[in-house]
């Protein structure tokens, strides 16, 4: 069975972390939960790429993100993952094939609704990691690190302190293997079907469901 590379991506994540958590970083994070718990909906595009630690594998990939609450709908090249809040469905286009699995908000997992509201303060530890630019903008770093073991060893966040925006970021394996993602084009409160989460096979042809519940 395939791994998707959007799931990698935004799979659970890792290590014993940082010994306390920041005043300056919870507020940032703060900020961007409340921003985007604020909106009835959000449309935005991301551009993702993974670096392998041997400098074998490099991939790149651009995409959209449309979210509600806790649904949403990713489309990034030969991939698109719907969730209804009850179901997620994985379509690999390239296999022919859609994975369907429950929706579980209580995994911790970093799926795109945890990472533009709040699920770091049970989850993580975090402290404010300085000052950077991400494309012509000025980004706050926020460095995070899971309480328990999991895949991956860090995860940052990079937000806009003056629109509470989240940016981009990084995500790095304990395989050394590196995820950046940077976000562009927010639409807030723009017009959403409830049917853009939810996989429509009519609309599908000769694709295998793959039922993993």
């Amino acid at each position: 069975m395939k791994k998707t590379f959007f799931t990698l991506a935004l799979a659970a994540v890792v290590a014993p972390g940082f010994a306390q958590t920041d005043a300056k970083a919870k507020a940032l994070l703060d900020n961007l939960s409340k921003n985007v718990s604020a909106l009835k909906s959000l449309k935005t595009n991301f551009s993702l790429s993974l670096a392998s630690a041997n400098g074998k594998t490099k991939e790149n990939r651009s995409g959209s993100l449309e979210m509600k609450g806790p649904k949403y709908h990713v489309s990034l090249g030969t991939q698109e993952i719907f969730c209804d809040g009850k179901t997620v469905w994985t379509y690999l286009k390239d296999a022919g094939e859609v994975q369907v699995t429950n929706y579980n908000p209580s995994e911790q997992t970093l799926s795109p609704t945890k990472l533009f509201t709040n699920f770091y303060d049970k989850e993580y530890v975090y402290r404010y990691g300085g000052s950077r630019k991400v494309g012509a903008k000025n980004a706050e770093v926020v460095e995070l690190s899971p309480k328990t073991a999991k895949q991956f060893k860090k995860v940052e966040l990079a937000v806009d302190a003056k629109t509470n925006n989240l940016l981009g970021g990084t995500i790095t394996e304990k395989n050394g293997t590196v995820y950046q993602y940077t976000v562009s084009g927010y639409s807030p409160n723009a017009p959403v079907s409830d049917a853009a989460f939810t996989f429509d096979p009519k609309k599908y042809k000769n694709v295998e469901v793959v039922d993993l519940r």
